[in-house]
């Protein structure tokens, strides 16, 4: 069993250790290369009719988001057509591939919207 003295030896042995990786220059910080500007500082990008491209994405994505919202609506009523049918005793398994379905487009809306 340890005692409190080998424990204490232990320990400074530790910081010992440590210390002297510290202070060897041997071992120094790795250099990176250049680290690239950030996002507001760069150029935006441009499309070929001179609108910023950051903009066309955002534009798009929110209409994919809007499409995906009148799904995801839809298919949580189905859902709840589903559960008010069957009175709360039994879920079918379409009702399980129906909230997969919901789980899904709800990640794909985060993802968009956690772009920029």
């Amino acid at each position: 069993m340890p005692t409190l003295t080998s424990f204490i030896r232990f320990q400074f042995t530790n910081l010992a250790f440590i210390a002297l990786l510290a202070a060897s220059p041997a071992i120094a910080a790795p250099q990176f290369p250049d680290v690239p500007a950030p996002r507001d500082q760069e150029e935006e990008k441009r499309l070929p009719n001179g609108k910023l491209q950051s903009e066309a994405i955002l534009k798009a994505d929110y209409e994919a988001n809007l499409k995906d919202l009148e799904k995801l609506r839809k298919t949580a009523e189905a859902v709840e057509e589903d559960l008010r049918k069957n009175q709360g005793h039994v879920l079918s398994l379409k009702a399980m591939k129906d909230l997969e379905e919901v789980e899904k487009i709800a990640r794909r809306i985060r993802g968009r919207m956690k772009r920029f």
